[in-house]
């Protein structure tokens, strides 16, 4: 595993302890900016080796190479904002008529030898149907959840 060489100018420290010593930023960015400044390896810098920054501020490594590896190779402001976390997929994957198939073959009798359907039993006939490539048990549960949970009024 490469290790990234963090080295800081004097301007880039000084912008860091400010943002440290004065706690008005989001957590998340000062604890990168306490990573870049343990694990500066500069004429000021104290030299910290990942387990012990890790132990310090009770963080993963794998954070702090993460860390390390953006201020190296992209920029300080890089290494401290955080990215935007990706776009969630559709929450609801069965909808529509996909759930209206799934509430009448719930209704259904079970297959022969069973007593009553389970979610992998439907889920797997939700698929052999052709109504999926693939869906899981929990994507089935949730959908059967939100049906049942509307009682009504």
């Amino acid at each position: 595993m490469e290790k990234y060489k963090v080295t800081l100018t004097v301007e880039e420290r000084q912008a860091l302890d400010r943002m440290v010593s004065s706690g008005k930023a989001a957590a998340r960015k000062l604890i990168h900016a306490r990573i870049l400044l343990l694990g500066d390896e500069g004429p000021a810098g104290p030299r910290r080796s990942d387990e012990e920054i890790a132990e310090m501020l009770n963080v993963g490594v794998s954070t702090i190479i993460r860390v390390r590896r953006r201020f190296v190779t992209e920029s300080l402001e890089s290494a401290i904002h955080p990215r935007p976390r990706p776009p969630r997929p559709d929450k609801v994957k069965i909808q529509g008529e996909a759930e209206q198939q799934l509430i009448r073959l719930a209704c259904s009798d079970p297959p022969a030898g069973r007593c009553c359907w389970t979610l992998k039993l439907l889920a797997d006939r939700l698929i052999a149907l052709g109504c999926f490539p693939d869906v899981s048990r929990e994507t089935v549960r949730q959908a059967l959840k939100k049906t049942t949970s509307d009682h009504g009024s």
